[in-house]
């Protein structure tokens, strides 16, 4: 499991390789909102390399888009693969969150 930030104009990309779940949540939590303090506003994450996101982790995206938004800015989610489209349905967070089908769309969308 990874986490890969990099920098598209200005916005911040966080790839996620491998699942989002309760033992890593607060690394990718860490890192995007050290980003959020250095001043970056708008953040796509990208789960094409995503398998599984548990309970915890759909948490952890939730409190982020909330410290997010207070800030002034926008998280927005690409790639996710049919198991996870469902999990949002499922969970109503698909109303929550702007999700791309890849992540040049989701870069568009900003």
């Amino acid at each position: 499991m990874s986490f890969t930030m990099t920098k598209h104009g200005n916005v911040v990309v966080v790839d996620v390789d491998g699942q989002l779940i309760v033992g890593n949540r607060q690394e990718l939590k860490q890192k995007v909102l050290d980003e959020l303090e250095k001043g970056e506003r708008k953040f796509l994450i990208d789960f094409a390399r995503t398998g599984y996101i548990d309970s915890s982790g759909l948490g952890v995206l939730v409190s982020l888009s909330k410290k997010i938004r207070e800030q002034a800015g926008e998280l927005r989610l690409a790639d996710l693969n049919d198991d996870l489209k469902t999990l949002f349905e499922l969970t109503k967070l698909d109303t929550l969150f702007q999700i791309a089908d890849n992540r040049d769309r989701g870069l568009e969308s900003f």
